[in-house]
This record gives C-alpha cells, sequence and structure tokens, in this order.
C-alpha cells in the first residue's frame, strides 16, 4: 500500500530514503558534469579516430549496462550497430560473471566495458582478450580496481567513475539508481561523439546537465504532488499495473528503463511495448481481467485487510510534438474504451538527448517516491 501523505513529506521522505536514491536522482545534472570532466582529463576530447568503427561493444554487469547499451544503441542509429555482449555464469556475483566476444571481433571494432564496480575478473579477462584481438578497449569504472589495471595494461582508455563523496568505491545497492546511470552514460557518449556516431560534444552534455537540475527543481521532495510530475506518476501507479506504451525512437529507451527501475527499486511488475504495436501486442489484456471495468471494487471489500485489485494504467511517454503522424489519439481511445485510466509524460522541446534527459529524470524520480511511499 502506498502511503500518500509520506510523499508530501521532505523530511520523512529523507528518513525513508536510506539508499541514497533521491539524492541520486537530485544530482543526476551534477554527476554528468563530473562524468564529462573526467573523461576530458582522461583524453576523450582529444581523441582523432581514422573513422567509424565496424560494431560497439558493450559489456558490464546488470541492468546499468543493460540501459547503456539501449541509450547508446538508439541514438547511434544505424551508423554502427551497437550489440551488448550479456553474461554468463552461475550467479550475478562479480566473480561468477563471464563475458565473451564474438568470433568475428577484430582490430576495427570497438568494446566499451562500464560497470559501477570494476572488481570483476570476467570484465578484466575481457579486456585481455580485446587486446589479443587487436580490438580498442574503453572502460568506466572505478579508479584503482583490478578492471582499470587490466585496460591499461590492454593500452586502452580508462575514465573513472564519477562518484560522489557519500558513496565508496562507485557502488550503490541499485544499478537502476539514478547516479549510477549518468556515471557510466556521459563518458561513453563522449566517446562515440568523438567517433561520430552520435552528437554529444561537451556544449550538449551541458546542456543535457542543465535539462536534469530543470528537473530536479520541478520534481524534488520540497514540491507538492499536485504540481510534481513525479510525485503524481508515483501516486497514479500506486495500486496499478503499470502499462507503458511508448512514442517515438527516444522514447523507447526510457520506457524499458522506467519498467526496470519499477521492478528494481520498487518491487512493481511492469509491461513496456512500442507504439503502434503496442495497440495490438496489449489490447487483450486491457480487455482481459485487468481492465478496471472487468472487476469494480467490491463494496463489502475490508477495507483495512484485503487490498484492492490490481488493474492496468497506460503510462504514454512521447517525445514527439501532438502534431503531425502519431498513434497517441488510437492509444487514448483503446484505453479508455476499456475503463483504464492513462497518464502522459511529454518532454519540452529541445535535442534528441536533451529530451531523453528529462523522460528518463522524471520516471527515475517517480520510481524512487514510489519505491519510499511503499516501503520498498
Amino acid at each position: 500500500m502506498l502511503d500518500e501523505s509520506l510523499l508530501d513529506t521532505p523530511e520523512a521522505l529523507s528518513e525513508a530514503d536510506r539508499r541514497g536514491l533521491l539524492r541520486g536522482a537530485a544530482e543526476a545534472g551534477a554527476r554528468v558534469r563530473t562524468a564529462s570532466r573526467h573523461a576530458a582529463e582522461a583524453g576523450v576530447n582529444d581523441l582523432k579516430p581514422d573513422g567509424r568503427p565496424r560494431a560497439v561493444l558493450i559489456a558490464g554487469p546488470g541492468a546499468a549496462a543493460t540501459h547503456v547499451a539501449d541509450l547508446l544503441g538508439t541514438l547511434a542509429g544505424a551508423g554502427s550497430p551497437v550489440i551488448r555482449l550479456a553474461p554468463t555464469g552461475v550467479a550475478p556475483a562479480a566473480g561468477a560473471l563471464r563475458w565473451e566476444l564474438p568470433g568475428w571481433t577484430g582490430s576495427i571494432d570497438l568494446l566499451l566495458i562500464a560497470t559501477p564496480d570494476g572488481t570483476e575478473p570476467g570484465l578484466s579477462l575481457l579486456a585481455d582478450q580485446a587486446y589479443r584481438r587487436g580490438c580498442t578497449v574503453v572502460a568506466v569504472a572505478p579508479a584503482e580496481t583490478p578492471l582499470a589495471e587490466a585496460v591499461e595494461g590492454a593500452h586502452g582508455m580508462f575514465v573513472p567513475l564519477a562518484t560522489a563523496p557519500y558513496e565508496q568505491n562507485g557502488q550503490q545497492l541499485a544499478a537502476s539508481a539514478p547516479g549510477v546511470l549518468w556515471a557510466l552514460l556521459t563518458p561513453l557518449l563522449a566517446i562515440l561523439d568523438r567517433t561520430g556516431l552520435l552528437a554529444a560534444p561537451p556544449d550538449v552534455l551541458e546542456k543535457v546537465a542543465d535539462r536534469l537540475d530543470h528537473i530536479a527543481e520541478r520534481c524534488g521532495p520540497a514540491i507538492a504532488t499536485y504540481s510534481n510530475p513525479a510525485k503524481t506518476l508515483a501516486a497514479e501507479l500506486a495500486d496499478a499495473l503499470p502499462v507503458i506504451w511508448t512514442e517515438g525512437v527516444s522514447a523507447g529507451p526510457a520506457g524499458r528503463r522506467f519498467a526496470a527501475a519499477l521492478a528494481e527499486l520498487s518491487g512493481r511488475p511492469a509491461l513496456v511495448a512500442e507504439l503502434p504495436e503496442a495497440l495490438a501486442a496489449h489490447s487483450a489484456l486491457l480487455a482481459g481481467p485487468l481492465a478496471a471495468s472487468a472487476d469494480p471494487d467490491d463494496f463489502f471489500r475490508d477495507r483495512v485487510e484485503e487490498p484492492p485489485a490490481l488493474h492496468a494504467r497506460v503510462v504514454l511517454l512521447r517525445d514527439r510534438p501532438l502534431g503531425g503522424l502519431s498513434a497517441a489519439p488510437a492509444a487514448r481511445e483503446l484505453a479508455l474504451s476499456h475503463d483504464t485510466p492513462i497518464s502522459e509524460l511529454e518532454p519540452e522541446e529541445g535535442a534528441e538527448l536533451e529530451t531523453l534527459a528529462e523522460l528518463i529524470a522524471i520516471t527515475d524520480f517517480a520510481a524512487v517516491y514510489l519505491a519510499l511511499a511503499s516501503g520498498a
């Protein structure tokens, strides 16, 4: 059950936030600036590559690396394929994971390693394997870790992870925490900017940081729920199954990250799909027992002992203007025809990276508020 009164009590939110999730969300802009500075100090801005890599391979543990690969692949488009190397192993522990390069990997490919840990033996072995294949290696990880030494031995480039003073060794309890994402993503954006795969020069990264600061002001714990889009979304999802629909290329990874953050931070299941395919994929779901009209609230239900039935709520994330070709009207019609409520988020105007950052930031805050208010 969600304690909605806690959402408008900043002191209670702070006390409940034992994992520092709110602070991580609020400091996302500062994390981008610190990570951008670390990348510059490592020499990223001075790189003069011969051309685009044939393929970009990304390796790292957990949700953070998955989100980074998804975001970079979306932003890079068709310039070069961005491929995440999924780990194998018997457990999600640092010592149990192993990564393997595809058989075709060679000197014209680029390996990016992203981890908030840096002690994984499998990543150190992967850096050595890439060196033997002649593949360029770039890693973002905590300084003074075994991976840092391995990348140096492989003649690769190492960028220290941007951490805050209150963090220990750059580690956080949740891989979906906002600080982890931006600390890993920002240097890799700078790297792919130098290769020509996407546009993320220092001035664009500064605009991203400014947009994240702006969202932190709008969605901070001191802002009341009625004027706070993140708190409003968290309250709307209190007793709902989020059905996340995205429209526009950049909204896709934002929706997938939101679903992962809901699961990891607050223990809430969520479904995610892109429009217009989402309409066919989830139409039967909205017509079934999860629709609000399928199981009206039982008048005789014990409000104290029995929780309300779980019903779907559509969350529409868009990165397109309202004008032009859009599946949003059909999405609204489908949801409302089954008495399914709908929440919508659309960023302010800006470059692709800025609007993507806004969608991620608002949904990150919402996932954190939902976790704190539900006692997760």
